[in-house]
């Protein structure tokens, strides 16, 4: 069936709903860019004792080595995905796999701790344009929704797959080669991506999108990145009156955002997506999934590495069951949701996230492989089925023409959930871990610099006689267990939250089991229904 919009009209379009031949070879190098940002996000902490001695950061230095990445992609992912609708979603796309390339070079040789946040930071501008983009083009290859539900849940598959291979992979090249590596293996993907996604991949745009509109763009960097800046400052250095000033300066920026857009008559970001109660509920759980989460993904490697005593790579393999489970759940999501609800599936997901959270609870010095990799697994089929289902919801919920600025939301708001969790989980795991005695015949002074950061424990026992030293070690290491098992409570509560609210907001909510009919012109949307049902196709919003 075509979708057909009458010619002659503002924005009008023929958009040819038939399969498109190539899809299944497009969505492969789609997915290339997923895989690839998902290793990048997470190969990097491995590499950082090393790139640590070579180039010698100031610790402040070495905190945006690590945050300025995370920062400028969380600040700009609404900004690129709404220019991806405006300019083409393909040339955004390859445009930015090649600076993103390019970029992995100059962090690869950078040779001062100014050059190296300067690439990161310029990474976090391409690697805004990849997610949304990718996303964006499989809401326009894919008209029939099974499809879509596949191609969907293979891009979270690969999604998934990328953060696991990520420590894997970053455990062997820093065994066998120097830490630039780690960002050297950005290069045969990304030419791969370019050469071949030039070919298959069709070009999508907003036929009709209006001006992008530069002070959104400005008050959207302004207003994440301030906000970001002041959760992950305050969870690591407590409250001060600059965090204090960066997070109202936040606040301020991001409701004139709201403000504007409410006004444009061409908005960088339709607010009106949010009236659907299906996309709200989608993005509500992946926020707080992801919050709930990010806290025993953060210390889950200092766990098995200072902890368990495990190698990079060790603890990298060990943590592979995730991805397997949520590889496998993401793969049969669209089809469990058509069976059940897109609510019991979600809901469901969140729940069982939720109670393996709680079962970390249990976590300690001794916990075996067996037992670490079945909760590992269980989190990642739970996290599948619920990631992979939302995702399909936010895209069928909204017009094709804004699927990118759609994608961007949901992208950002797993920023801010990271951002939100590893503050509020942090501080936790920190409050608990700085409370441990000292032990006998250790120094006070020891003792207090051990009480900074479990690599300050290990780096404040070896200066000791070996029988203090460890005694000193041993304290901090069940310390910092305490505190993760704390954690892990508070993340299971919010998992569990999530399931409730996702089962209220997501009623109704439903995987459409054929292509769309044709939809009005854009000037004369249909309205949302009530039931926030998606049965019907993308609900085009008043």
């Amino acid at each position: 069936m075509s979708e057909t919009v009458a010619s002659g009209r503002a924005g009008s379009a023929h958009v040819d709903d038939q399969p498109r031949p190539g899809r299944w070879l497009a969505l492969s190098v789609l997915v290339l860019a997923v895989l690839l940002v998902g290793v990048d996000a997470t190969v990097l902490g491995l590499a950082t004792p090393f790139l640590s001695e070579d180039l010698r950061p100031s610790g402040t230095q070495l905190l945006w080595i690590g945050d300025i990445y995370s920062f400028v992609i969380a600040g700009l992912l609404v900004s690129m995905g709404s220019l991806g609708d405006r300019i083409g979603r393909k040339k955004l796309l390859l445009v930015g796999s090649v600076a993103f390339g390019a970029l992995s070079v100059v962090a690869a040789y950078a040779t001062t701790p100014e050059m190296m946040i300067a690439a990161r930071a310029l990474q976090g501008v391409a690697g805004a344009t990849l997610m949304p983009s990718t996303l964006a083009l499989i809401r326009n290859l894919f008209h029939d929704p099974k499809e879509r539900s596949l191609a969907i849940g293979i891009w979270g598959a690969m999604a998934s797959a990328g953060t696991a291979v990520g420590p894997v992979l970053g455990g062997f090249l820093l065994g066998h080669f120097w830490w630039g590596s780690v960002f050297l293996i950005n290069l045969p993907v990304m030419a791969l991506l370019v050469v071949v996604g030039a070919k298959v991949i069709p070009e999508s745009r907003n036929p009709d999108p209006g001006p992008w509109d530069v002070p959104s763009v400005l008050l959207s960097l302004v207003g994440i990145v301030a906000v970001v800046y002041a959760i992950k400052e305050a969870a690591v250095h407590g409250f001060r009156w600059d965090i204090g000033l960066a997070a109202v300066i936040g606040v301020l920026a991001l409701i004139w955002f709201v403000r504007r857009q409410l006004t444009l008559e061409s908005p960088l970001l339709n607010m009106k997506l949010f009236q659907h109660r299906g996309f709200s509920g989608a993005v509500l759980a992946d926020l707080l999934t992801i919050l709930g989460l990010s806290g025993l993904v953060f210390f889950l490697s200092q766990f098995l590495q200072m902890v368990q005593s495990r190698t990079p790579l060790n603890a990298g393999l060990t943590e592979l069951p995730a991805a397997v489970g949520a590889v496998g759940a993401g793969l049969a999501a669209g089809w469990v949701a058509r069976r059940l609800t897109v609510r019991v599936v979600v809901a469901g997901g969140l729940a069982v996230v939720g109670l393996s959270l709680a079962g970390c609870m249990t976590l300690h010095g001794d916990t075996g492989t067996l037992a670490m990799s079945v909760i590992l697994f269980v989190v990642g089929v739970g996290a599948g089925f619920a990631f992979t289902v939302t995702a399909d919801v936010i895209l069928s919920s909204v017009p094709k023409e804004e699927a990118g600025a759609a994608s961007a939301v949901s992208e950002t708001a797993y920023e801010l959930g990271a951002a939100l969790g590893i503050a509020l989980l942090g501080s936790i795991v920190t409050s608990i871990y700085r409370g441990f005695g000292t032990p006998a015949g250790v120094p006070e002074h020891a003792a207090d610099a051990a009480r900074e950061s479990l690599g300050g424990a290990f780096e404040a026992a070896g200066q000791l006689p070996a029988d203090q030293g460890a005694a000193l070690l041993k304290a901090a290491q069940d310390s910092f267990v305490n505190g993760v098992d704390a954690a892990a409570g508070v993340g299971a509560v919010v998992l569990l939250g999530a399931a409730v609210a996702a089962w209220f907001l997501l009623r109704g909510q439903e995987l459409a089991d054929s292509p769309a009919p044709a939809q009005p012109a854009p000037d004369a949307p249909a309205p949302v229904t009530g039931s926030g049902s998606a049965a019907s196709g993308p609900a085009e919003l008043p």
